[in-house]
């Protein structure tokens, strides 16, 4: 039986903290699915702020390199990040309800091609993926089905969500590593 690599070694030494930090990522996700609107909200916000900042610092970059040819494109991106992220910031619904139509506009799409190139190409677990893009899908109907009402909720739901799994994974690779010790 060889060792194990020296990662996986170090990994397991810490894997109380692993576990604390499963149990906070679980604890936080589900006030983030309690208080899935204010998390909404603030989650816009700080999108909002981090694009305002991009862009003053793409925009302070272009005049920089004026004399480059793509300067002119640096400016124009670096301005519509400036934009969308004031717009972000002082208008946090209107800019919930945009990125909840993106995302369901991509699970639209997205399962839909997912379907189309399973059902196109002969290869193994076929099924398993065209039953990913039917909920995709599904998914894309069911937030475009309560729009507007699905932007108050979603983006914070969806958050909690993954920090769960995401808690879930940490306490599980806790548990694995203190097993395999």
């Amino acid at each position: 039986m060889s060792a194990a690599p020296a990662p996986l070694v170090a990994l397991r030494q810490h894997s109380g903290w692993l576990l604390v930090l499963g149990i906070v990522l679980i604890g936080l996700g589900t006030i983030a699915i309690g208080s899935a609107v204010a998390v909404t909200l603030a989650s816009v916000i700080v999108l909002g702020v981090l694009l305002a900042v991009a862009g003053v610092i793409e925009v302070a970059h272009a005049f920089r390199v004026r004399p480059w040819s793509g300067a002119l494109l640096h400016l124009l991106a670096g301005l519509l990040s400036v934009v969308a992220g004031f717009l972000m910031t002082t208008k946090p619904l209107a800019g919930s309800l945009s990125l909840t139509v993106l995302l369901a506009a991509y699970f639209l799409v997205s399962g839909a091609f997912r379907v189309a190139a399973a059902l196109s190409v002969d290869l193994p677990q076929r099924g398993l993926a065209i039953f990913g893009g039917v909920v995709s899908f599904v998914l894309g109907l069911l937030v475009w089905s309560e729009l507007p009402g699905s932007a108050l909720w979603l983006i914070g739901t969806f958050l909690g969500i993954d920090l769960i799994l995401r808690g879930w994974w940490a306490i599980s690779l806790s548990f694995a590593l203190r097993k395999a010790a």
